[in-house]
């Protein structure tokens, strides 16, 4: 990393940079440290988080999720000390698995807001690496558009079995599809109700307004793949469009992003959504629960190797496969490795178009 022009870390709608520190590397994730010069204690901004003034000095309080915990705490609690130590600050935090606030307290207020900003940036970087738990989507899963799904799995494998790798397992639960706009890391009741709050103010700000009210009439037509060879692919995927022409499901895809984006709970990944519902994947091969990773950030594939297929053929006899019309209500919050009653993922909150 060049020193002159350290990585700068967006945490909550302030950029900090990110000093070159010294690490060492531990077998377990949990287990690696964090330090910093004690020269950080003085130079970050005075106002960046609420520090309240006490009969003994200074306190701030951060709610941070339980299985984040060990994080601050370290190997045989070796980062803990070293931020108290490093920043003059005393560091409480809750019992595992107990959902709370840390707080630190200290005698200056620049080694409390030094301590505290250092936790963030910590957080924020293990927060990177934990696998998605939550996903925003639009679900696709309704009668007719099953039934054309599965005319499609049935034309594929009766025409293109031979193909290399093209089997059965590559198929998507046709219970499960849907459009997927952007994957949360949402780690406690706290942050899912958050999320939901959220969807609820896009709604009022904006959705209502983009879809007057009404459900969204899309159809379900083509299909495309991911990568650049057809004879390799991992992922095929069906196209989606307004049926109006309009460019409405879009807007509101790329808004909710943004808006999701900008609060903290998604990270950026594509300047506009890419609307598409998975219809084969090489991942459904091992795991039929499986769920398609849009970003590397957000956690890291079960499988070092994908065994790809020749989809070529298919994309000859059905580029233009029509899957049906469907009316999109609601945008789902909803939870990885899971159903309800239909089949579906199981939804922790939505919002509604009508």
């Amino acid at each position: 990393m060049d020193v002159l022009r350290p990585t700068l870390i967006k945490i909550g709608g302030r950029v900090y940079r990110k000093n070159l520190i010294q690490e060492q590397a531990y077998q377990q994730e949990e287990e690696e440290d964090f330090c910093a010069g004690p020269s950080d204690c003085t130079d970050e901004p005075c106002d960046a988080f609420v520090v309240e003034e006490t009969e003994k000095g200074f306190q701030c309080r951060a709610e941070v999720p339980s299985p984040l915990y060990k994080y601050i705490i370290g190997k045989k609690g070796e980062t803990k000390k070293r931020l108290e130590t490093e920043t003059r600050t005393s560091i409480s935090i809750p019992k595992p698995g107990v959902e709370g606030e840390i707080v630190i307290t200290g005698q200056h207020r620049s080694g409390v807001i030094s301590a505290r900003t250092r936790i963030d940036v910590l957080l924020d970087s293990f927060r990177k690496k934990q696998p998605f738990t939550h996903f925003l989507s639009f679900a696709l899963n309704q009668p007719a558009i099953q039934e054309k799904f599965l005319q499609f799995k049935e034309e594929v494998l009766e025409k293109c079995s031979k193909d290399h790798g093209v089997s059965s397992s590559l198929f998507q639960n046709p219970a499960k599809l849907h459009l997927t706009l952007g994957t949360l890391v949402l780690l406690n009741e706290q942050e899912i109700r958050k999320a939901c709050d959220l969807l609820q103010r896009c709604k009022e700000d904006f959705v209502d307004q983009i879809a007057g009210g009404k459900p969204l009439t899309v159809e379900v037509a083509g299909v495309e793949y991911m990568n650049d060879d057809p004879a390799t692919m991992d992922v095929l995927y069906a196209k989606v469009h307004m049926k109006d022409g309009s460019d409405k499901l879009q807007v509101i895809a790329d808004q909710l992003v943004e808006r999701f984006v900008a609060s903290g709970l998604m990270l950026k990944e594509w300047d506009r959504v890419k609307l598409h519902a998975t219809v084969m994947n090489t991942l459904f091969r091992k795991d039929p629960s499986a769920e398609e990773q849009n970003n590397a950030m957000t956690g890291k594939s079960s499988f070092k190797e994908r065994e790809s297929f020749n989809g070529q053929n298919i994309l000859k006899l059905f580029e233009n496969f029509y899957f049906g019309e469907v009316q999109l209500d609601s945008v789902r919050l909803s939870q990885r490795f899971s159903s309800d009653a239909t089949g579906y993922y199981a939804t922790s909150g939505q919002l509604t178009f009508s």
